[in-house]
């Protein structure tokens, strides 16, 4: 890679977050070895890679959910380490692959995240995230799984965050509703939130990518900013799994 020009044009804004040099150990185990990395504050970011490749660990250091063992993170120009965590969470909101379901019902899961919303607040989040709002007095523990991860994008959505990181949410979600919920995050794109998504479906990725940053073995080994460029990259075709592909685009 050829060196900066340093007569460029500056860019308006900085990037929405800059890693560089990053490592990260966990339990003795490198998850991030190294990465250097920009991502832009616009469209959506989709992080791809095999299990155990740091795909969660770079989402997770995005709010401070872990720390990087050297290296340092910014965002939006600003030093992570810096920010206070718990403005840093609600401004940057994610979506975890296994969401947390609190006791009570459904209501009450989303009030923790938005106290002061009424029922009808509630009800359209709940239509945003895909989910029927008839839903609000059912038991939480008695959702399903595709379900509990809807509602963790419904809490998400309540705090209005300027960012959105999802660590593979639809993983459990039948055909319609995921559609439903890739709907409601290319809105939030469009409408200027950033988005970075962890997925491991080659059909979804087809259908989400704006940019796409490949990881292996703690790693980037590619950065594709053509979502065209897909089909052709053998890296691509080799890290991803055809048999998530359920044929449409």
């Amino acid at each position: 890679m050829s060196a900066p020009d340093q007569d460029a044009e500056v860019p308006d804004h900085p990037p929405l977050f800059r890693f560089d040099a990053v490592t990260v150990d966990l339990d003795g185990v490198r998850a991030l070895d190294g990465v250097s990395l920009s991502l832009p504050d616009h469209g959506v970011t989709v992080v791809v890679g095999p299990s155990g490749s740091g795909k969660s660990t770079l989402l997770r250091l995005c709010n401070r959910l872990e720390a990087p063992t050297t290296g340092h993170i910014a965002y939006r120009g600003q030093s992570l380490h810096a920010l206070d965590p718990r403005r840093l969470r609600r401004e940057v909101g994610m979506v975890f692959q296994r969401p947390v379901v609190f006791p009570g019902t459904v209501r009450d899961n989303l009030l923790i995240a938005a106290p002061d919303r009424d029922d009808d607040a509630l009800a359209a989040t709940l239509v945003r995230a895909a989910l029927d709002p008839a839903l609000l007095d059912r038991d939480a523990s008695g959702l399903s799984g595709g379900e509990a991860q809807r509602l963790g994008l419904a809490r998400t959505l309540l705090t209005a965050p300027l960012v959105l990181l999802l660590d593979e949410p639809t993983s459990a979600l039948d055909a319609t509703p995921k559609r439903d919920f890739e709907r409601t995050v290319l809105e939030l794109s469009e409408q200027g939130t950033p988005v970075l998504w962890v997925s491991h479906e080659l059909a979804q990725v087809h259908r989400m990518t704006d940019r796409l940053v490949v990881l292996e073995q703690g790693r980037v080994v590619l950065l594709l900013d053509d979502p065209a460029d897909l089909d052709d990259d053998p890296v691509v075709s080799r890290l991803l799994a055809p048999e998530a592909d359920d044929g449409s685009r």
